[in-house]
């Protein structure tokens, strides 16, 4: 167990360092001068040359990189041109939207998925399956943006549940905050959720066909008893890989449904400073979403051990 645990860690340590390098490199490879693109084609020559020389652009490439890496290792990325304060700040008033939006829209898939997944393992072959499994194409196929404005039409505009976007903020109470955040999570979850529960199934039926499941029957073990307790613990590894490769996803990739919302999150963040041109922002909040890809998909493989006992012997 020891030796796997120091693979793994050695494997994401490179993982993080070969991450950081290209990261690095997409600021070296953008067309022109990085301290013209942020300030524009009409700025200064002396405007142009003294953000360069904050920015470290007169420095050499390698020192440039190992300046920016160690900073990065201290939690110093840097200052934001267009807003006048470290990039910490703005991750920190912006994380605290995407991590609880994350978790809730994750915690919805798994309960939605699992149960869909099992009923369709059950009932394999059968009308049941059939009309699970061609619902969940449906949700694989339609793209999440689109859940999103039919969610506000419904919920928002029409039946006026939940507010159509915006967040008022933790401040305003924890209620105020989670109201304005069940749309987003829904249409976030939602898609995730027909992907996981395909994948649930698939894994469970495989599971079905093994022995040890025709022997707890022999013993006359009830088959729900046999589907949750011994089948689907044992097809748990390609979901628990699945729900932690989900997380890393949501928690990445949610520029588009925090756009639809108006919601303060990294995915917006790095969106605004994507067409602010403020590079620093970007480069620093996409080096802390890869790592944070790099970390939960860490944490999902030491999860092996815990969902199957035979993994700690290796």
């Amino acid at each position: 167990m020891t030796a796997h645990l120091a693979k793994r860690l050695a494997i994401a340590l490179a993982t993080l360092v070969l991450a950081s390098v290209v990261v690095f490199a997409v600021l070296e490879i953008v067309p022109g001068d990085p301290a013209r693109l942020m300030l524009g084609m009409n700025a200064g020559a002396d405007q142009v040359e003294q953000l360069r020389m904050q920015m470290g652009l007169n420095d050499p490439l390698l020192l440039r990189y190992l300046h920016w890496a160690g900073n990065m290792l201290r939690l110093d990325f840097g200052r934001s041109y267009t807003y006048s304060v470290p990039v910490i700040d703005l991750v920190r008033e912006r994380v605290i939207v995407s991590l609880p939006l994350a978790a809730i829209a994750l915690i919805l898939s798994t309960v939605i998925a699992i149960p869909i997944g099992v009923y369709s393992a059950s009932r394999h072959g059968r009308m049941g399956d059939t009309l699970a499994m061609g619902a969940a194409q449906v949700g694989v196929a339609v793209p999440n943006f689109w859940f999103a404005l039919l969610l506000v039409y419904v919920f928002a505009v029409w039946l006026r549940w939940v507010p159509a976007g915006g967040f008022p903020g933790w401040s305003a109470g924890v209620w105020p905050a989670l109201k304005a955040l069940i749309l987003p999570a829904v249409a976030l979850a939602l898609p995730q959720a027909a992907i996981l529960a395909r994948v649930t199934r698939s894994a469970l039926v495989e599971v079905l066909s093994e022995d040890f499941v025709r022997t707890a029957r022999a013993k006359g073990l009830p088959y729900r008893a046999v589907l949750w307790r011994h089948a689907l613990r044992n097809a748990l590894l390609p979901v628990v890989t699945i729900m932690g490769l989900q997380f890393a996803f949501l928690l990445a990739g949610t520029v588009i449904i925090e756009n639809v919302f108006y919601l303060p999150g990294l995915g917006r963040l790095v969106f605004q400073a994507i067409t602010q041109r403020d590079l620093i922002v970007v480069e620093s909040v996409v080096m802390l979403l890869v790592a944070a890809v790099i970390i939960v998909n860490l944490l999902v493989d030491l999860s092996y051990s815990i969902v199957d006992p035979r993994l700690r012997r290796r």
